[in-house]
């Protein structure tokens, strides 16, 4: 896996605006919403479950994700907590 530094600068090459380190509390878990951004992240640390379009996708560390905006969705998070780094296409 990458380090923050190094994705970060891919990210940034490939048209992503912004790119944050993102940590979570353990057991953490959000109501559904939606962003007004584009997202592509990986899970650095921990695990977490993302709800979209009806279905639970379980990640852990290592795995990818992406959430297109406006996209309803939900987060949960592990014993652990997790951290994640997240690009942003605004």
């Amino acid at each position: 896996m990458d380090t923050f530094e190094a994705f970060k600068a891919r990210k940034l090459s490939e048209g992503y605006d912004e790119v944050l380190l993102r940590e979570w509390s353990p057991g953490f878990a959000n109501e559904p919403h939606e962003h007004p951004f584009d997202t592509d992240a990986v899970v650095a640390q921990g695990e977490y479950w993302l709800t979209m379009n009806g279905q639970t996708t379980h990640f852990k560390t290592g795995e990818v994700f992406q959430v297109a905006r406006g996209v309803t969705h939900s987060e949960r998070y592990g014993a652990e907590g997790a951290v994640f780094w997240a690009a942003r296409k605004n």
